[in-house]
């Protein structure tokens, strides 16, 4: 493309020069030629006031001095040579001088002019002044010559300003074909610079907010594909080992095996279809949930992983303040954020695991804690992919955003013994503000 921009910019410099130096060539050649007839008239009509009234009988003329690519002749009335030079008989061109008026033209390699010498009302002779044609057409190719030089010299400039202006111009679109064919490539963080040329910059930022736009639309579904996995590990993992119990005891109650399955099931089909709005959930948008009392969804909670924990020789234990069992939740986001919690006390914590509810005003306060301590910086706990031992570091940025979906904040409130707690809003309609974490501990 850049040989195509200075390519164009040459020919249209070109065009310009040809369509100004062709009528300015034609009019130097007519302008120097003119100039030669008016010398050459004035010569002759100096060489004429030499003559004398008695030039018709016979007397001597002295001409004045001519340059010495003129010549100068005087011709009598039989129009034959009298004085200075030219041809012994005179022209057509000094012939129509000798009726009477100035005459000019050229003739053969000459460019004459002839003015009559008149005494009284009469003619007594012609003043002819000529000059060769090739001494004109030598300045006429002269001044084409340096014409023609300063036009190289300008097609030149205007190459060199062409080549400057067409980097200017195709780097940005140069960076931008690479950065588009990255993106292709599969790098979505590549984004292309934006250019001092505005519509450059307009096609730029276009394609950044579009690189953006399908960047977090894949984040979006990969973070649901993610989150949905890591929460529905749990429940599956309940129900097959339900159902796995049921099959090795043959003799068991095979109804309540099933209405347990189907609890394990519609808690799965809950699951998806949270996880599911929550990625598609617009920024100014909150996740609706079903509410229920925190001390029913606390008891729910508590008995799937009082089992759990105790095949693991921990206890769970569970205590509410006075007065905040009927405080009104989201029950299934709660649920899934202390399931999240809950996982990462039994993979990454140790010893008996606590879950305190309390109000704090306006707020309900969820602590729940182990024995155990977090070795990663606590300002990068909450990131996705960041993970203390083996896990993917998926649980806890899933829990915060299921938190923040729906007007609370979930915080690490110590590192020495591992605290987490959840503030919830005692208006399901009014999002919680953050209050500070207290100052773990240890860092």
């Amino acid at each position: 493309m850049r040989h195509r921009v200075v390519r164009v910019a040459v020919v249209a410099v070109a065009v310009a020069l040809v369509l100004f130096a062709v009528p300015l060539g034609v009019t130097i050649r007519s302008t120097y030629f003119a100039e030669e007839r008016g010398a050459l008239e004035r010569q002759a009509l100096a060489a004429a006031l030499r003559v004398d009234p008695g030039f018709g009988v016979g007397d001597q003329v002295e001409l004045p001095t001519a340059e010495a690519d003129t010549r100068v002749g005087v011709y009598d009335t039989t129009l034959r040579l009298r004085a200075g030079r030219g041809p012994a008989a005179a022209d057509a061109i000094t012939r129509r001088a000798a009726h009477g008026g100035a005459a000019d033209g050229q003739m053969g390699n000459e460019v004459i002019v002839a003015v009559p010498v008149a005494s009284g009302e009469n003619v007594i002779g012609v003043v002819r002044a000529s000059v060769a044609a090739g001494v004109i057409w030598r300045r006429v190719v002269l001044a084409w010559l340096i014409m023609a030089a300063l036009a190289g010299f300008c097609l030149l400039v205007a190459i060199l300003v062409a080549r400057r202006q067409a980097r200017l111009i195709t780097e940005p679109l140069e960076a931008l074909s690479a950065a588009s064919q990255r993106v292709a490539d599969g790098d979505l963080t590549a984004r292309a610079e934006l250019s001092s040329i505005p519509e450059i910059r307009r096609v730029a930022g276009t394609h950044n907010a579009m690189v953006s736009g399908l960047t977090a639309a894949i984040e979006q579904e990969r973070h649901f594909s993610a989150n949905a996995s890591h929460q529905l590990r749990t429940p599956l993992t309940g129900l097959q080992l339900g159902l796995d119990a049921a099959l090795q005891d043959p003799s068991g109650d095979l109804r309540s095996v099933l209405e347990d399955a189907s609890r394990r099931v519609g808690e799965l089909h809950r699951t998806v279809e949270e996880v599911l709005a929550l990625a598609r959930l617009a920024p100014d948008q909150w996740l609706d949930a079903e509410v229920r009392p925190i001390g029913e969804t606390v008891t729910d909670v508590e008995r799937r992983w009082h089992g759990r924990l105790a095949s693991e020789g921990r206890r769970l234990l569970v205590t509410l303040d006075s007065g905040v069992a009927t405080f009104e939740v989201p029950a299934s986001l709660v649920a899934q954020i202390l399931d999240v919690l809950l996982e990462n006390a039994l993979h990454h914590g140790r010893g008996i695991v606590t879950l305190t509810v309390r109000e704090i005003g306006e707020t309900l306060a969820l602590d729940l804690q182990d024995e155990g301590s977090i070795a990663l910086a606590p300002t990068a706990i909450f990131d996705r992919g960041t993970s203390g031992g083996g896990g993917q570091g998926i649980g806890l940025a899933f829990a915060r955003s299921m938190a923040e979906a729906r007007g609370g904040r979930l915080v690490l409130a110590g590192v020495s013994p591992a605290t987490f707690t959840l503030f919830l809003p005692s208006d399901p309609t009014a999002p919680v503000a953050s209050p500070p974490p207290p100052a773990p501990s240890e860092r």
